[in-house]
């Protein structure tokens, strides 16, 4: 499978899902991370860039920039255009997004356009961020040994965790506690389905090999 998580700001994706996409990559998934803007307004600084480098790094992901100035990512064809470029590139069969429901207008302009050029995209699932508001999960992905790596992740952008205090690392883990309880698991990563097609085939054929795998270690 190949993954597009798209984020407005470095450390977007991290946060809202970092646990899923160290998932895909442990089941050998190739990952591109797509960046609206580099983040340079407000309390941020010009290291930013190179915080999501090391990140998507420590992802294994190709990393990809939309070019747009923080705080002016636009909801239109311009930002579609970009994103139509990451769908083609990485040739995703499932895209991460933005909720529309936030409070950030760079992230409700990246939502829209992430889901007006994944029309064709069988597998749309959003994520929720700090400023989400209404979020409702309604699919969820098992995270529960991946935690601590995903938080190391997130450890990356050192300028929101440390010198600016923006993210706070013990609530992701709350987080992923709460909304763990919800799907039944110790941690979970909460999205909400745009479009998501299951191919009960498919589904099949990796439970019998996880099955048949499970089988060898046992003999």
């Amino acid at each position: 499978m190949k993954v597009l998580a798209i984020g407005a700001h470095p450390d977007d994706v991290e946060i809202g899902c970092g646990g899923a996409l160290l998932a895909h990559r442990k089941a050998g998934d190739g990952i591109t991370v797509l960046v609206m803007s580099d983040g340079n307004t407000g309390r941020s600084s010009d290291c930013r860039v190179d915080e999501q480098q090391e990140a998507a790094r420590a992802l294994g992901a190709e990393l990809l920039w939309g070019g747009f100035a923080d705080g002016s990512v636009p909801e239109g064809k311009e930002s579609i255009d970009v994103i139509e470029m990451a769908l083609a590139r990485s040739g995703a069969d499932i895209v991460y997004t933005h909720s529309p429901s936030d409070t950030h207008q760079d992230h409700r302009a990246t939502a829209a356009a992430s889901i007006g050029a994944s029309r064709r995209v069988e597998r749309v699932l959003l994520y929720e961020s700090p400023t989400t508001v209404g979020f409702t999960p309604n699919f969820f992905v098992n995270i529960g040994s991946l935690v601590e790596d995903k938080i190391d992740l997130i450890r990356c952008h050192i300028s929101q965790v440390i010198k600016n205090g923006i993210v706070d690392l013990e609530a992701i883990e709350a987080q992923a506690r709460f909304r763990g309880f919800a799907a039944r698991a110790r941690q979970a990563e909460g999205f909400e389905v745009h479009r998501f097609l299951l191919d009960p085939a498919s589904f099949g054929h990796a439970a019998k090999t996880h099955l048949e795998e499970a089988v060898e270690l046992i003999n």
